[in-house]
C-alpha cells in the first residue's frame, strides 16, 4: 500500500476492555490484545481502530478522559501500548486510536482547576456563561438520558457547556491554547507510533459555542490546521472523522472551497449506513442506488468509511419518519431494542434473524461498495447483543473466543467481568465462538476470511470509482461496478428471496474471460453475462477484466 494506504485497508474496531483479558482481573487489556493479533492477521485486518484508551472514571465507557497522555491502568502501561504497536506492525497491521477531545471528564485536572477560580490558567479552556443561557435545553446528543447542554457549577458560580453528559464539559476551541494542546496530544501518539486517529464528534470540535446561540459558528480552518500538523509529524497518518451532518455539508469536512482535500482524509458514511438498513429492511436496493447517486464528489485523497455496525447505535436520524419506522418494524420491533428516539442498539446477526444467507449478503454488499470497510469485533462470528444491559452496552459484551467459562475472554469469576458474557440463547458463547468456527471450514468466520482475501485482491473497490449499473433488473437486485487502474469488478446482490436471472450482456465488450471470484454458491461459467443466475439472498462478485498493463 502507498501513502493512501487507508483507501485499500480493512479496519477492525474493538474495545480493549471487552476483547481479551490476560491477567484474570475481568477486564480486557493490551497484553490480551497482543495475544490475539495473529487471529486478526489471519482474518485479513490491516488497520486496528481502538476505542478510548485513556484513563477515565468510565461514566461513559472511556469517552470521559482524565489524561490524554496516558493509557488507562486497567489496560496496562504506555510500555505495553508501545509493544502492541511493534507487534501489530510486525504483522502488517496499523493502529489508530480514538481522539475524543471535544470534551474532557469533569474530573480532569484542567476542569478541576478551571472551576476553582476565575483566575485559573485553565478557566478559559472551557465554555462558561455567568447567566443561564437561553438555549440551555437545546442540542442534546442523548435525548431521554440528557435534558440540558448547560449546567450550573456551584464552585465556579457559572454555567458550563456540555454537548454530551454533564460530566463531560466541552473544551473551548476558540482558545488558541486549547488548539495547541490538542496538537501536542496528537504529536505524542504519532511519535509513539499510531497511524492516525478516529476523531469523535468532529462538528462539535469546530463549534465556537456562544451562550444563547443554538447555531454557533463553526471554524473549519481548525480541521485544516490539524491535517497540516498531522501530516508534518507523520506523512502517512490518517484522520478518520465522525460527522453525521447533512449531505451538502460533507464536502466541507474533506477540504475547503478549492476542493484541495486539505482537511479530513476519511468520513464515516452515515447516509449510506441508514440507506443500507432501509434497503435490507425493504429487500429493495433502491435506497442504496439513491445513496450512490447522491454521494458528493470527493477531493483527491478523500475516502468514505463504510459500516453496518459500529460501537454505537444504528443511527436512523437521516431517514424520514416513515422510513425509520419501516426499519424499526423489521429490525427493532421492541421498544427496548431502540435508543435515543433515532436508533437501534442491536448487532446485525440477530437483526437478520441469524439467517446466514442474509448476513453474508449484507456484508458482501457493504464490502463491495466504494470506500474502506469497517468491521465491528464479533461480527465476523455472528455475535448477538444483551438487551438487559443499559444503552449502548448491549453491543459491547466480551468477545466470544471459546467454549471455556466466560467465553475464553477471562479466567476471572463471572461477577468480576467488566460486562457479562452472553451465555443464554442461540447467541450464547457455547454456540457462537471463534474456536467452534475455526474447526468448521464452512463457518461464518471462514467466510469472512475468504471474503476479505478477495477484497484485497480487488483494489478497485477501495481506490476506484463505484457506479450503479443502470439496466433493467429483477426486483430486489442491485448491480454495480468498480473501476480502477487495476481493472473492473462487477457485483450482483439480491436483497430479495426469489431466485432470478440477470442480463448484463451490455458489458460483454469490456469483458476479458470474466469469472466469479466470490459467490454464495457455485453458479457455473459467467459466459457472455447474458444469463447470470442469482439465488434469493445471493451475491456474485465478478472479475470483469484486468487492466491491460497488469
Amino acid at each position: 500500500m502507498g501513502d493512501r494506504w487507508y483507501s485499500e485497508a480493512v479496519v477492525y474496531c474493538l474495545d480493549i476492555d471487552t476483547y481479551a483479558d490476560s491477567d484474570g482481573d475481568g477486564v480486557g487489556d493490551i497484553r490480551g490484545l497482543i495475544g490475539r493479533l495473529d487471529y486478526l492477521a489471519r482474518l485479513g485486518v490491516t488497520c486496528l481502530w481502538l476505542h478510548p484508551i485513556h484513563p477515565s472514571p468510565n461514566k461513559d465507557d472511556g469517552y470521559d478522559a482524565t489524561d490524554f497522555y496516558n493509557v488507562d491502568p486497567r489496560f496496562g502501561t504506555l510500555g505495553d501500548f508501545a509493544e502492541l504497536l511493534h507487534q501489530a506492525q510486525n504483522r502488517g497491521i496499523r493502529v489508530i486510536i480514538d481522539l475524543v477531545v471535544n470534551h474532557t471528564s469533569d474530573e480532569h485536572p484542567w476542569f478541576q482547576s478551571a472551576r476553582s477560580s476565575p483566575d485559573s490558567p485553565y478557566r478559559d479552556w472551557y465554555v462558561w456563561s455567568d447567566t443561564e443561557p437561553d438555549d440551555r435545553h437545546q442540542g442534546m446528543v442523548f435525548p431521554g438520558e440528557q435534558n440540558e447542554t448547560w449546567s450550573y457549577d456551584r464552585t465556579a458560580k457559572a454555567w458550563y457547556y456540555h454537548r454530551f453528559y454533564k460530566f463531560q464539559p466541552d473544551l473551548n476551541f476558540a482558545n488558541p491554547e486549547v488548539r495547541a494542546e490538542i496538537k501536542k496530544v496528537m504529536s505524542f501518539w504519532l511519535q509513539l507510533g499510531v497511524s492516525g486517529f478516529r476523531m469523535d464528534a468532529v462538528p462539535f470540535i469546530i463549534e465556537l459555542t456562544e451562550p444563547g446561540n443554538p447555531n454557533s459558528p463553526k471554524d473549519f480552518e481548525f480541521l485544516t490546521e490539524m491535517r497540516q500538523h498531522v501530516q508534518w509529524r507523520r506523512a502517512d497518518a490518517v484522520l478518520l472523522a465522525e460527522a453525521n451532518v447533512e449531505p451538502d455539508q460533507l464536502p466541507t469536512f474533506f477540504g475547503d472551497s478549492g476542493s484541495s482535500g486539505n482537511r479530513i482524509h476519511m468520513l464515516f458514511d452515515f447516509m449510506l449506513n441508514g440507506r443500507l438498513m432501509l434497503a435490507l429492511a425493504r429487500q429493495d436496493p433502491e435506497p442504496v442506488i439513491e445513496a450512490l447517486r447522491d454521494t458528493p464528489a470527493l477531493p483527491a485523497g478523500g475516502q468514505w468509511a463504510t459500516f453496518l455496525r459500529n460501537h454505537d447505535e444504528i443511527d436512523l436520524s437521516r431517514l424520514t419518519a416513515e422510513q425509520r419506522n419501516q426499519v424499526y418494524a423489521e429490525f427493532g420491533p421492541d421498544e427496548d431494542m431502540r435508543i435515543y428516539d433515532r436508533g437501534i442498539r442491536r448487532r446485525l446477526a440477530p437483526m437478520l434473524g441469524n439467517d446466514r444467507r442474509r448476513i453474508e449478503l449484507a456484508y458482501a454488499l457493504q464490502f463491495s461498495l466504494r470506500g474502506t470497510p469497517v468491521l465491528r469485533y464479533g461480527e465476523e462470528i455472528g455475535m448477538g447483543e444483551d438487551l438487559s444491559l443499559p444503552g449502548r452496552e448491549s453491543i459491547r459484551t466480551p468477545m466470544q473466543w471459546s467454549f471455556k467459562p466466560n467465553a475464553g475472554f477471562s479466567t476471572a469469576e463471572p461477577e468480576k467481568l467488566v460486562r457479562p458474557v452472553i451465555d443464554k440463547g442461540e447467541f450464547s458463547y457455547e454456540k457462537v465462538n471463534v474456536t467452534a468456527q475455526r474447526r468448521d471450514p464452512k463457518s461464518l468466520l471462514g467466510w469472512f476470511e475468504r471474503m476479505i482475501r478477495t477484497l484485497r485482491e480487488a483494489p478497485e473497490i477501495g481506490s476506484g470509482a463505484t457506479t450503479h449499473i443502470d439496466v433493467p433488473m429483477p426486483a430486489g437486485v442491485l448491480a454495480h461496478r468498480a473501476d480502477g487502474p487495476t481493472g473492473t469488478m462487477v457485483f450482483l446482490h439480491n436483497l430479495g428471496t426469489e431466485d432470478v436471472e440477470v442480463d448484463l450482456s451490455m458489458l460483454a465488450p469490456e469483458a476479458d474471460l470474466p469469472t466469479d471470484v466470490l459467490a454464495d454458491r457455485g453458479y457455473g461459467e459467467v459466459g457472455k453475462l447474458d444469463n447470470l443466475k442469482l439465488a434469493g439472498y445471493g451475491y456474485r462478485w465478478i472479475r470483469l477484466c484486468w487492466a491491460a498493463k497488469i
